[in-house]
């Protein structure tokens, strides 16, 4: 996959082990991003069971019941439940199909996608081997510690406005 999604959105993954400050770094990153104008979303990969529905609400009874699909909608907001019920996850490709036309979508997680990545690492996380190491996709690294054993670019974890600047130019971002 490239940069570009088949929506012509500009894609960039955000990824690292468990406890790496992923999320932080793109609620930091969207912030940034949408202050300097770009229309920015996002996908989170989870890797377990997940419910955004609390139990006895009407879109969950409609769920347990057995629906496929169930939207919410109001004047705010809008929200597609689907429910797999056994079926395959949805390939990056297909979810990234469901968005609306952005400028970029960051995506969080799917450290096995071939889209330009940015590796996180802090020193408590829990997890294996850097993922630098044996995926050429990751284009450069923020930790919240020194870094000296690669020839990639280097971030500090809390300098958000440098990994915004360079995720502009990997993805080509036009202002």
């Amino acid at each position: 996959m490239t940069t570009d999604s088949p929506h012509q959105q500009k894609v960039f993954g955000i990824s690292g082990w468990k406890n790496s400050g992923k999320t932080g770094l793109v609620e930091r990153l969207v912030t940034e991003l949408t202050g300097r104008g770009y229309g920015i979303s996002t996908i989170k990969h989870a890797h377990h069971d997940f419910d955004i529905d609390k139990p006895g609400a009407d879109s969950y009874r409609h769920r347990q019941a057995g629906a496929g699909e169930v939207a919410i909608v109001s004047g705010a907001r809008y929200a597609i439940m689907h429910e797999l019920r056994g079926q395959a996850e949805p390939r990056l490709e297909e979810v990234l199909a469901r968005l609306a036309p952005c400028d970029l979508v960051l995506i969080e997680g799917y450290k096995r996608e071939a889209i330009p990545k940015l590796e996180v690492r802090r020193l408590e996380a829990k997890g294996g081997a850097p993922l630098a190491l044996g995926d050429p996709n990751v284009v450069a690294i923020a930790a919240d510690h020194g870094i000296s054993d690669t020839a990639l670019p280097v971030f500090d974890l809390d300098d958000t406005k440098a990994i915004a600047d360079f995720i502009i130019t990997t993805t080509n971002l036009q202002a």
